[in-house]
């Protein structure tokens, strides 16, 4: 059975435990599907849209862990009953459409998935008027609203982690440097957002053409960005695929010492593990989901099925988990947009989170440094959500 989140300095929950806290707020029931309470004492039919039968091998394998990762929770709800369904999209979105159709045609009283931002939006725009809510797993949050939830984490959430910590440390005065392209605006306006509301001030903003020329050249506008600016931080959108490396090499030896001016990271930057060996890294921040219940997931993962779950796996689980613990308050309304957006939230295998109610999600996660090459937690994953955001 799924169970509430401890208090502060309860003992972790093991993994069979991941669930929510029963909600405790006035539960509406506009969301629910129309002229149909949702029975409790039969199995409730949901359904998974997972890329399967696509061209692209990495949506097979993708595919094959969602639904192993949602089976695995089912098997940790026991006595909630779950009749999961599974629907391949082949990774599009006529595809989605079709299969959202069908599973509302099928009786589901919820969806999960599909994986894709556009392939999520069609699906979530052909069900909406059955009343049947999408929780999917793309990340991101433009498209998030109505019946659609996203479980991906977002630049957004992300950035708020890593700009309350960064003014609570002293380091608020930040200059933002992104990629022109759609994800580096995306990241730079999470970054702003998130560093004003924190109270943290942007004293620069500084973007550069996806590519290495771009970067070059965009250096002296970075460096004198900091030093006009007072900047105490420069946070970075960059990936190990694209700009990190080559910042984080050049930035230096221009003078922007990551001892003096912290450098912070929106992406991963132990993904990939190489990325740790990288020089211009050592003694960055960037956040991490909860390591503790990840290598719980993984572990667990490892077993049942003899191989590591894809990165993202974990969020058909966590979806799972939360339509569990909402289902077995028994109630009728268990799976209405209230119950779905309870602010107590719910714990999954990366950690607790919670639905909000414009559709996209909160997080618990941890703030890590990289130290003499190896990942180092500074600022632990909340265990509980207070009041309106962490």
């Amino acid at each position: 059975m799924s169970r509430a989140i401890l208090p502060q300095g309860g003992a972790i929950l093991a993994l069979a435990a991941i669930g929510a806290i029963a909600a405790c707020e006035p539960i509406d029931t506009s969301l629910g599907r129309p002229g149909a309470a949702l029975d409790t004492s039969t199995p409730v039919p949901v359904a998974l849209l997972v890329p399967r039968g696509s061209a692209n091998a990495s949506d097979e394998v993708l595919a094959r862990s969602l639904e192993n990762a949602a089976r695995l929770a089912i098997a940790d709800l026991g006595d909630v009953a779950i009749d999961l369904r599974v629907y391949g999209t082949a990774g599009s979105a006529a595809n989605a459409q079709q299969a959202a159709l069908q599973a509302v045609a099928d009786g589901a009283a919820i969806i999960l998935g599909p994986v894709y931002g556009e392939n999520a939006n069609a699906a979530a725009v052909a069900v909406a008027s059955s009343g049947v809510s999408v929780l999917a797993f793309t990340n991101n949050a433009s498209i998030a609203g109505g019946n659609l939830f996203i479980l991906g984490h977002t630049f957004e959430n992300t950035a708020q982690r890593l700009a309350s910590y960064a003014v609570r440390q002293g380091k608020g005065r930040a200059v933002v440097v992104y990629s022109e392209d759609v994800d580096g605006q995306a990241g730079r306006q999470a970054i702003e957002v998130a560093l004003t509301r924190s109270g943290g001030t942007v004293v620069g903003s500084v973007g550069h053409a996806f590519s290495q020329n771009g970067v070059v050249q965009a250096i002296p506008q970075i460096v004198s960005s900091v030093r006009n600016g007072a900047a105490d931080a420069v946070f970075l959108t960059a990936n190990t695929a694209g700009a990190l490396p080559l910042l984080t090499q050049l930035l230096p030896e221009a003078g922007i010492s990551p001892a003096v001016t912290q450098y912070i990271g929106l992406t991963r930057w132990d993904v990939p593990s190489q990325t740790l060996d990288l020089p211009g890294v050592q003694g960055g921040w960037f956040a991490i989901p909860d390591p503790i219940m990840t290598a719980q997931f993984r572990d667990r993962y490892q077993t049942a099925y003899g191989e590591t779950p894809h990165a993202i796996g974990g969020l058909a689980y966590d979806g799972i988990a939360a339509i569990g613990a909402l289902v077995s308050s028994g109630r009728p309304d268990a799976l209405s947009r209230a119950s779905l957006t309870q602010g107590a939230g719910f714990e999954g295998v990366n950690g607790i989170f919670r639905l909000r109610a414009d559709g996209t999600n909160e997080r618990g996660l941890a703030v890590a440094q990289i130290r003499d090459r190896q990942v180092v937690v500074i600022d632990p994953a909340p265990r509980t959500f207070g009041g309106a955001g962490l």
